[in-house]
């Protein structure tokens, strides 16, 4: 990978990492804590919201965010395998074997 794809390809993770973390802080701190009260209003399943979010809520949150970063790393590293590939085939006149 050449150093311009590289950092194209580390800048477009940290962007992934970045979004995901937001999405987890403000699920876990500002659903669980900061929101709580105004979330307790809210039933869910006989439990108020608020609760349901600090205890469980959180964790799914997690687990789903954890399958998202495994799927937008996949869709990231295939597009940078065909960039990668195809700049290779330009370099060797097509002939990647």
């Amino acid at each position: 990978m050449a150093d311009n794809s590289a950092q194209k390809y580390w800048k477009a993770n940290i962007k992934i990492v970045l979004s995901l973390l937001s999405v987890w802080f403000f699920i876990s701190f500002g659903c669980g804590i900061l929101f709580v009260d105004a979330l307790d209003n809210i039933r869910f399943g006989g439990f108020k919201l608020g609760f349901w979010i600090a205890q469980q809520g959180s964790i799914f949150v997690f687990v789903g965010l954890i399958f998202a970063y495994i799927h937008l790393m996949d869709k990231l590293d295939d597009k940078f395998k065909l960039e990668s590939s195809n700049a290779s085939d330009t370099e060797t006149g097509g002939d990647s074997e």
